[in-house]
């Protein structure tokens, strides 16, 4: 289970309406994360590491992650976050 993270353009923005999705946001953590459904995000702020048994991955302000459904995982938010979230 893979971590996808990309850069979305405005286009893709508007077609998927980001902007109306709900805001979350944390600040400086770690925690235990488990995904029971498949989470989209447009991170607006922050910087954050996120590791699971595979892979470690980092983003930022400007990235847009998709979350597999099942992913267990631990985040390690560095810079406080704010981000547009979505689960399909």
């Amino acid at each position: 289970m893979k971590i996808e993270v990309r850069t979305i353009n405005d286009g893709e923005i508007a077609e998927k309406d980001v902007f109306k999705w709900p805001i979350w946001s944390c600040g400086v953590s770690e925690f235990d994360w488990e995904y029971d459904q498949q989470e989209s995000c447009l991170l607006l702020e922050g910087e954050v590491e996120v590791s699971s048994d595979i892979e470690t991955v980092s983003f930022g302000a400007g990235d847009f992650v998709v979350f597999p459904r099942g992913l267990k995982c631990r985040w390690k938010v560095i810079k406080p976050v704010r981000k547009h979230y979505t689960f399909n």
